[in-house]
Formats: C-alpha cells, sequence, structure tokens
C-alpha cells in the first residue's frame, strides 16, 4: 500500500481539475457498493492513469460524499473534485508520474 500522499495546494488542484474536465470515468460503484474488486479497479485505474473519474452510484449526496472518502482512504489517492455523482482522484505514480505539478503557492 501506498504511503500517504503529500498535500496538493490550490493550484495543483485547479490544474488537476482542469486535466480531467475532458476524461471520461473509467470505474463506475454500483449498487453493491464499494469492494474489494472496486478498490482493486480504482487502484490499478491510479497506477495506470494517475488522474481518473469515478462514477458513484445514485444515492443521497451525504453518502455519496462519505463513499468518496472511504475511497480516497482504501486507495491512498486524493479527491481533487466532485461533480455530481462523479469524482475525480489523483495518485501520483511512484517510479513514472505523467501528470506535471505546477509549482509555488495556491
Amino acid at each position: 500500500m501506498p504511503a500517504k500522499p503529500a498535500s496538493l495546494n490550490g493550484r495543483q488542484v485547479r490544474h488537476l481539475r482542469a486535466l480531467a474536465h475532458h476524461l471520461d470515468p473509467v470505474v463506475q460503484i454500483g449498487k453493491e457498493g464499494m469492494t474489494e474488486s472496486v478498490v482493486a479497479a480504482v487502484g490499478q485505474a491510479l497506477l495506470d492513469h494517475e488522474l481518473i473519474k469515478v462514477r458513484l452510484p445514485q444515492i443521497e449526496k451525504d453518502e455519496r460524499q462519505a463513499l468518496s472518502a472511504q475511497l480516497v482512504e482504501a486507495t491512498t489517492s486524493q479527491s481533487v473534485g466532485e461533480l455530481g455523482r462523479v469524482v475525480i482522484l489523483y495518485r501520483r505514480h511512484p517510479n513514472k508520474p505523467k501528470v506535471v505539478l505546477p509549482s509555488g503557492r495556491a
């Protein structure tokens, strides 16, 4: 399991959201909720792409936010945005990062 990621500043979060704008969700969580296979699929997608979108089930907003937080914790990723039922997750690749984050202050 990867170590807890370093926190992102505002400029980096905005940059990641802009990069994710054109992406389609690569994982969809079904009515069964967050299972081990879903966590594994999200983890593999983060390893492959670093920045992904995940579609959450059609449940109440509070439940979606809790599910999103559980997913972030289980995959040691960072949530960089939520739009309705879609959450944007980022986790830097341990060896070959693809996404170049801007430096500096927010």
